[in-house]
């Protein structure tokens, strides 16, 4: 690990002001991404910003038919929050399923996003809700905010700061997870939402992206059958290892059944 300073920050405004001032820092969430790639030397900021004296990040709640989440809730919190269980159980369960108790506890929503690593599970339910980014400057839409394999809108000093998810009338999420990291395989959120269907896949592709053939289909007759023949390319799709392009593909049809089949029972 190369050598860093640290600092942390006691708001928004402080750890701004932090990272304007140091062009090389980085900011410090749950660190589960971050530490590791420093202690690889894949990563060589010159400042680490904590944001965790932050508090106000932390924060759930539910207001105005949505569920705002501060980018610092942990995933063991958005899991285990009675609001998010009852607003959108779909959100709850895949952050459950993130990870290690370990990783749950120190990992931050805010944290994952913006990271945006092509298996992540959150950039499925960001996309497949319909999300909202709100940042120290802006508010960004959800399909504005993934731009590729670890890239997003997110400009020089700017923190994400909540996220805004719709509540769907019904939604559910599945991934085939890495029996080592349970990072997703592939990973399918869909969600019949007040703007329509939509389907959200992570892990298949170098990032998050909608199967607009599985939104016509459910669209007409929301049911695992709809989209049980859709099947989707291969091409552009990741191979690797853990399972070839073909393989994802398949699987996205399947998890995409098992995500539609775990929203009916809800």
């Amino acid at each position: 690990m190369h050598e860093f300073n640290y600092h942390k920050a006691g708001s928004v405004a402080d750890a701004a002001a932090m990272l304007s001032k140091h062009p090389e820092a980085r900011p410090l969430a749950g660190g589960q991404t971050l530490i590791a790639a420093m202690k690889l030397r894949l990563a060589s900021p010159s400042d680490l910003v904590d944001l965790s004296g932050v508090k106000e990040l932390s924060a759930i709640r539910v207001d105005g038919g949505g569920v705002t989440i501060g980018a610092m809730a942990t995933h063991a919190a958005v899991a285990t929050s009675k609001d998010v269980m009852k607003a959108i159980p779909a959100l709850a369960r895949l952050a459950g399923s993130i990870g290690d108790r370990m990783v749950r506890n120190m990992g931050t929503l805010g944290g994952s996003v913006a990271n945006n690593d092509p298996a992540a599970d959150y950039p499925a339910a960001v996309v497949g809700l319909g999300a909202t980014i709100q940042t120290n400057k802006r508010k960004i839409g959800a399909e504005e905010f993934f731009k590729g394999m670890f890239e997003t809108a997110l400009q020089a000093g700017e923190i994400i700061t909540s996220i805004s998810f719709p509540v769907p009338k019904r939604a559910g999420y599945m991934k085939f997870k890495n029996p080592a990291s349970r990072y997703a395989i592939v990973g399918v959120f869909v969600a019949e939402t007040a703007g329509g269907t939509r389907v959200a896949v992570t892990g298949a592709g170098p990032g998050v992206f909608r199967v607009t053939e599985m939104e016509k289909a459910l669209a007409s007759k929301f049911s695992a059958d709809a989209v049980a023949k859709i099947k989707v390319a291969a091409a552009g799709l990741n191979s690797d290892m853990h399972a070839s392009a073909e393989y994802r593909a398949h699987l996205v049809t399947v998890m995409a059944k098992r995500a539609v089949e775990q929203a009916l029972a809800v």
